[in-house]
């Protein structure tokens, strides 16, 4: 089944493990000391993220690491974009309302 990224990112779990595992490359053993949870719960996690594309497995002799598919990530930030740009722009009107309210007290 191919699930969406939002779908993925929308747990606070996984969102925690892309945090973990986007500073470096790690096992699900060493992902699954991080969290107050069972292997077998990480490694579901995990699952969901690899179907999502937004981390790669990479096996090296018997371990499994798993990275961060800054590609991937890449689809998330050009969604938000749209808002950060809305924001930017009710930021830069409250400003100016802030500022003319300064002035006004003066």
């Amino acid at each position: 089944m191919r699930r969406d990224i939002f779908q993925a990112i929308a747990d606070p779990t996984r969102r925690a493990i892309i945090a973990l595992i986007a500073l470096q490359a790690m096992t699900p053993n060493a992902i699954a000391e991080n969290f107050n949870t069972t292997r077998q719960a990480v490694s579901k996690h995990l699952r969901i993220l690899t179907e999502c594309e937004l981390v790669k497995q990479d096996q090296q002799g018997r371990e499994i690491y798993y990275s961060l598919e800054l590609e991937k990530m890449k689809e998330i930030d050009k969604w938000l974009d749209q808002f950060r740009k809305m924001w930017e722009t009710r930021f830069n009107q409250l400003d100016k309302v802030l500022a003319s309210m300064k002035k006004q007290k003066k």
